[in-house]
Formats: C-alpha cells, structure tokens, sequence
C-alpha cells in the first residue's frame, strides 16, 4: 500500500481553497538519492524554472533540515517558509519533507500553505515521488480558477526535474566520467525521458524509462 502526506487538519484537503497533487514513479533511483537533492536548495533553479532568490533566515547554507526558516519567490509570491515535517527516508520508511510557506498582505493578498513531499522506495528499483500542497486565502482561490492550471503545471514540472537531475548524476558517476553538459541541459534531457503521472489523470502508475 502506498504511503500518504501528513496533513495538519486545518490544511486538509478539500477543506483549503486549493489544492495540488503531483507525482512521478521512476527506475533506477532511490529514496534516498531523492531525498538528498530535494533538500539541497542549492540546486533548485538549475532544474525548475519556477523558483529564484532562496535564502535562509535561522541557519547557515542552503540544505533544509528540522526548524529551518527560509525565503524564495515563486509563482509571483514572495514566500516565507518554515520546515515543519523532515524525516529522511530510512529502513522501510519513506522520507518527508513539509514546509509552512506563507506571502504577507491584506485580506485580498495574504496567501497561506503547507507544501509536503513524500519520498519512498517501490519494489523493483523504483521510486515514487509525491509533491502535495493544501492553500488558504484569495490568491489560492483565483490559482484554483486558473485555466491552464498553473500550480499542478509548475509542481509537475518541479519532480520531473529532481528526478531528472538525480538519474543525470547516476549517470556521470556510471560512466565515469562528467557529461559535457550544463545542468539545464541534463535534466531536460532525462525529463524527455519520465512520462509523468497525475492521480486524475490514469490509473497507471509505472512509469518506464
């Protein structure tokens, strides 16, 4: 059976003004390779075009860990966030990573979420990375209306691109030898690669290299 995000009950879904679920199930990595770029924030731009200007605010460097505070922008919100859920993946437990992320304003412009992540092993050398996040306030309400639906659009985009980055890594190290490659030019190569999948979208959930 597979795992599920933890939800704080004011943030559960169904119950916010919006919500996104993204996720992909990809061969020959592992939770844990996963894991460790994920919270590397270092190396979040080189893959997803949807986020700029991380800083961290309680800590010194740029990996996330229990209690860090830290900034970014994205979607057009400068945001505020606050691990609150880190548990790297270990034995048969999948890893999690939760933040509080919050943009200040009036009533028309305060947006509050809870984004989490759910990282775990698959049998058959296959990893399944789950992106979920539940958000209250008038600018998730106008980002629900949104056609095309730009949250889903930009959370698919941010897995498809950590899987490809640690499936590129993989493969230097397999060759021994670094690609000729920039960082950008890595992942959009493995991303043509990971068919992705949406919950709504199809019962499949094996996605073959």
């Amino acid at each position: 059976m597979l795992n599920e995000i933890n939800w704080p009950h004011e943030y559960l879904p169904g119950t916010t003004d919006n919500f996104a679920s993204n996720e992909v199930i990809v061969k020959g990595i592992n939770a844990a390779e996963v894991f460790s770029n994920l919270i590397d924030t270092s190396i979040w731009t080189s893959y997803y075009d949807n986020v700029a200007d991380v800083t961290f605010d309680n800590t010194q460097g740029t990996i996330l860990a229990p209690d860090t505070r830290f900034r970014f922008k994205t979607f057009g919100f400068p945001i505020e966030a606050e691990i609150t859920e880190f548990e790297a993946p270990h034995d048969s437990n999948p890893g999690r990573l939760a933040w509080h992320g919050w943009a200040d304003g009036d009533a028309e412009h305060r947006l509050d979420v809870t984004h989490a992540w759910l990282i775990e092993d698959l049998p058959e050398d296959r990893v399944r990375i789950l992106t979920q996040e539940s958000q209250k306030g008038k600018p998730a309400k106008d980002l629900h209306e949104s056609k095309p639906d730009t949250m889903n659009i930009g959370h698919q985009d941010w897995i498809k691109g950590l899987a490809a980055t640690v499936l590129a890594s993989k493969a230097q190290y397999a060759n021994g030898r670094r690609l000729q490659l920039s960082s950008r030019s890595i992942s959009e190569y493995y991303c043509g690669q990971i068919q992705s999948h949406h919950p709504l979208a199809s019962d499949e959930r094996y996605l073959a290299l």
